[in-house]
């Protein structure tokens, strides 16, 4: 049974940092694209980032390239979103998913296991 679970939201205050951990179980991790997308009240479910399985590449939203930073350590079965500089806009629930499906990184439809999501929240 295949488990993706996310950690390290909570309360900031903009201008602030979180890290966001995604642990898997029950696959082959390494074998894995991983991504990070999330989910704000009233919008669409967006992509932020993803890493290949290998970690060579990273991938980022538009929103997020310069303060946001992926990350994977196949040994631990884990990936990383450094959030640096937040802002208010990047509150929502984040949602790790592993997929090694054909298509572009930034599609859900890439994605076979998302985790329950993790809330953060930036206060001005």
């Amino acid at each position: 049974q295949v488990q993706l679970v996310e950690s390290g939201g909570g309360l900031v205050q903009a201008g602030g940092s979180l890290r966001l951990s995604c642990a898997a179980s029950g696959l082959t991790f390494s074998s894995y694209a991983m991504g990070w997308f999330r989910h704000a009240p009233g919008k669409e479910r967006e992509f932020v980032a993803a890493v290949s399985w290998s970690g060579s590449g990273t991938y980022y939203a538009d929103s997020v390239k310069g303060r946001f930073t992926i990350s994977r350590d196949n040994a631990k079965n884990t990936v990383y979103l450094q959030m640096n500089s937040l802002k208010p806009e990047d509150t929502a629930v984040y949602y790790c998913a592993a997929g090694n499906g054909n298509s572009r990184y930034e599609k859900p439809m890439m994605y076979n296991f998302w985790g329950q999501g993790t809330q953060v929240t930036v206060s001005s």
